[in-house]
């Protein structure tokens, strides 16, 4: 709860004390307003559109901008700009936020970045029915909004069961599509898929052709983590592509990356295939994270499910080195957590790869006999270049792939790390451009209405932020820390953070649009 104390020491915004009661007093419900007129005077505009910047006064009423220009104070609470960029919220297209969302519903991992809006049901797995995460959302109000994908993986284990170790039979497609049309139906924004996971890397490409015309049929769109991002990467573009082909559905490439070190300097290569493809008249566009490393399972780096030494040699040559692998979890030991493979390699007085097959067959076996085995590792991968070279494509948009849960970094500082390493230290972005792949991009790519840009008739999203202090501070020692420089953020018209501080209301809406 923030004391009234601590509210009228804040300077950026003067709020009167009987609405600072009315907001910490109640949890409001989704359905209720909090009365709000406000004008930002003197800000520096960037409305997510990708246009250049300007200096004007913006007035919110209710839960939409009503006017931008050089305006004059009619009644409106005032709120001093200077110095500062207005943009509209950021939107995180690929999230795991979810994840212990409901009992933090204030969400401050996500309103410190400036993140108004989170897409989960991501890399083939989301909650099933939607319709249950759509009445919990409902029930229990938080403070950004919400919006899902259905999962290919998690539809196919329903229908599969544990017989999903091969390709499905045509009345297992058929009852797949079924169920698919259904959550579509539910209020899912549209068909994710994890092709690098069980179970979908068993499917076949025409099963996920199948559903992704099923998708299309509904105006809803594809998203997919694809069958590989690093042996077999172009093979996996390729495909990704076919299923664009086949179906005119618009697909999205999750967390673009070149992860393995062959690949290296290639990134071009990458997205002269993209550019052929939209030349075709194909919609094809991408996310990604702004880290050199990832976050999946330690089975991840065996495409074949081959668990030898040559198969984990060359993962650990390749892929990722020991010392650039960290424990996130792993249930059959906890103490195993936050070391790197190479200490626990030498801890065990074992080579990293006897150990790395070790600790899979360990988890597996405790998962054999229902006790456990949970496990996820962070690995280092990427390349810095190639990061720049594919984040500056006109149809990449920046993601998280995060959670609060977890121990990479990118749940706590995607978005501000955007703004201080490839806009302030590099260069790669100008600070409009970041922000349109925040926001009208991102948008563009859901198929949003309302959100994603600032002008007369938005929903009021926003994030009030300093463009010289801006940054993450989260990293691989401590993954939890808050980022800094955003000022104030709004959901629908109603300001949910200030300076740091939570303000205790939960304007979030269920996204379906």
């Amino acid at each position: 709860m923030v004391g009234a104390n601590a509210l009228k020491s804040l300077n950026v915004c003067r709020v009167p004390l009987l609405l600072v009661v009315f907001i910490i007093s109640c949890r409001n419900d989704h359905n209720q307003e909090v009365p709000s007129q406000f004008l930002i005077q003197d800000v520096t505009l960037i409305d997510g559109t990708g246009s250049d910047r300007k200096t004007v006064d913006v007035r919110i009423v209710g839960s939409q901008v009503d006017a931008i220009g050089d305006l004059s104070p009619n009644g409106d609470e005032i709120i001093d700009g200077t110095g500062l960029v207005l943009s509209p919220g950021f939107i995180d297209t690929h999230s795991h936020h979810d994840r212990g969302l409901f009992e933090t519903p204030e969400a401050l991992v996500l309103l410190s970045q400036g993140v108004t809006t989170i897409i989960v049901g991501q890399d083939g797995g989301s909650r099933l029915p939607i319709r249950s995460l759509k009445e919990e959302f409902l029930a229990t109000p938080i403070s950004v909004n919400l919006g899902s994908f259905v999962g290919h993986g998690t539809i196919r284990s329903e229908i599969m069961g544990v017989d999903y170790l091969k390709a499905a039979e045509p009345d297992e497609i058929v009852a797949m599509g079924e169920l698919l049309s259904e959550e579509l139906e539910s209020g899912a924004l549209g068909f994710s898929t994890g092709l690098e996971y069980d179970p979908g890397i068993y499917s076949t490409t025409s099963e996920v052709v199948a559903l992704a015309r099923i998708t299309a049929e509904h105006g809803k769109r594809y998203s997919s983590h694809m069958r590989s991002e690093d042996r077999n990467l172009f093979g996996a573009i390729n495909e990704t592509i076919s299923i664009a082909r086949a179906t005119g559905i618009p697909v999205h490439i999750s967390h673009i990356k070149l992860a393995m070190k062959s690949l290296w300097g290639r990134a071009s290569e990458i997205l002269l295939l993209l550019d052929q493809a939209r030349e075709e008249g194909l919609t094809v566009t991408a996310d990604l994270y702004p880290y050199e490393y990832w976050q999946s399972t330690m089975t991840v780096l065996f495409p074949d499910r081959n668990f030898n030494r040559e198969a984990a040699k060359f993962a650990l040559e390749e892929l990722a080195p020991p010392e650039g692998i960290l424990i996130d979890r792993y249930e059959p030991n906890r103490s195993y957590e936050g070391q790197t493979l190479a200490e626990i390699s030498e801890a065990r007085k074992s080579d990293p790869v006897t150990t790395y097959l070790d600790l899979i067959a360990e988890s597996q076996a405790a998962k054999e006999v229902g006790d456990g085995g949970g496990e996820s590792i962070i690995g280092t991968s990427m390349a810095t270049q190639d990061i720049a070279t594919l984040l500056k494509w006109p149809y990449t948009n920046v993601a998280s792939d995060g959670s609060s849960t977890s121990r990479h970094p990118r749940g706590y500082g995607s978005f501000p790390k955007i703004f201080r390493t490839y806009v302030r230290e590099r260069g790669d972005l100008s600070l409009e451009e970041a922000i349109h792949k925040m926001t009208g991009l991102a948008s563009e790519t859901l198929g949003l209405q309302k959100r994603g840009t600032l002008e007369v008739g938005s929903i009021a999203d926003m994030v009030l932020f300093d463009p010289e202090r801006i940054a993450d501070m989260a990293t691989r020692q401590d993954p939890h820390a808050h980022s800094v420089g955003v000022v104030g953020v709004w959901v629908s018209g109603a300001r949910v953070y200030e300076n740091g501080l939570f303000t205790g209301v939960y304007p979030g809406q269920w996204i379906e649009e």
